[in-house]
């Protein structure tokens, strides 16, 4: 005689499976809250400022994507554990998130929503420069700014020490489709052991900068350039890695005909995590 294969669960039963698991998640997010609560008494996270890990926060992501399987979304886990890292980001050191809104409102809002939540309260700018402002008068908010494009050299403002200083790249996790795609560079003030140093930002102004030179360069970094009157040539922020260095971004300027005049490390941030398309495991990207 055959064996009858066993009756699959009721439906009743997978419910009760469910809410056992959401059950479960609650608690560890209130265990979670307790821990960080005796954080706060360990650290005195109030007295310092910023409680943003830039470094923790990328590796974080980066594992996240990592072991992710099954049919839930990346997007959807994604989204999940930023407002988690976030909001009790937020417990320890309440901070504001400034954003820039002059090259379009719906992408940054969306990248600003996705990252941190709504329980991080927002204020919008009509300016980089405004929003940079805003978090050096701060003890810990966080500016975002677009990292593909500007209108002004507002990465001049953080050429001095003591000053707050790009800190990461958003998103985290890069893919195709991603909801919040859009580049945005975070600014703010955080202790050095927060900071994540794979890629470096410089500032650097250059006089007799053209189209030629920019495509000339476009091959070793990313280069953010905009007009700059007082040397009649370009304020230049950009992102060098170990195997690009800054001497070798200012030898290819000199050698396609343009000067340089000054440079200054403006920050750093985590090396992009890229996830291929069809997968949820990643390789990283320069």
């Amino acid at each position: 005689m055959s064996i009858k294969p066993p009756a699959p669960p009721s439906l009743q039963t997978l419910r009760d499976e469910i809410d056992a698991i959401d059950a479960q998640v609650h608690s560890l997010l209130m265990q979670r809250g307790d821990i960080i609560d005796r954080l706060i008494s360990v650290k005195q996270t109030q007295e310092v400022g910023s409680a943003f890990r830039p470094a923790r926060e990328a590796d974080m992501m980066r594992r996240l994507a990592q072991r992710h399987r099954g049919i839930l979304p990346l997007d959807t886990v994604e989204s999940i554990w930023r407002v988690i890292i976030a909001t009790f980001t937020y417990v320890q050191a309440p901070f504001s998130v400034h954003a820039d809104l002059s090259l379009g409102e719906s992408a940054m809002r969306d990248s600003a929503r996705f990252h941190f939540g709504f329980t991080v309260p927002y204020v919008a700018h009509f300016s980089a420069a405004a929003a940079v402002e805003a978090v050096a008068r701060s003890k810990g908010d966080l500016a975002l700014v677009s990292a593909t494009s500007s209108r002004t050299p507002w990465w001049l403002a953080l050429e001095p020490e003591g000053v707050p200083k790009i800190i990461a790249r958003l998103p985290f996790i890069e893919r195709a489709d991603h909801p919040a795609a859009l580049p945005v560079f975070v600014v703010s003030r955080v202790a050095d052991s927060a900071m994540v140093t794979e890629v470096e930002m410089w500032s650097v102004r250059v006089s007799g900068w053209n189209a030629e030179i920019a495509r000339a360069l476009s091959p070793l970094a990313e280069i953010v350039a905009v007009p700059d009157g007082a040397f009649d040539g370009a304020a230049l922020l950009i992102s060098t890695t170990g195997d690009t260095s800054l001497d070798k971004i200012t030898s290819a300027v000199v050698a396609a005909g343009a000067s340089v005049r000054s440079s200054a490390l403006v920050g750093s941030h985590a090396t992009r995590y890229t996830v291929p398309v069809g997968g949820a495991n990643g390789s990283v990207s320069d």
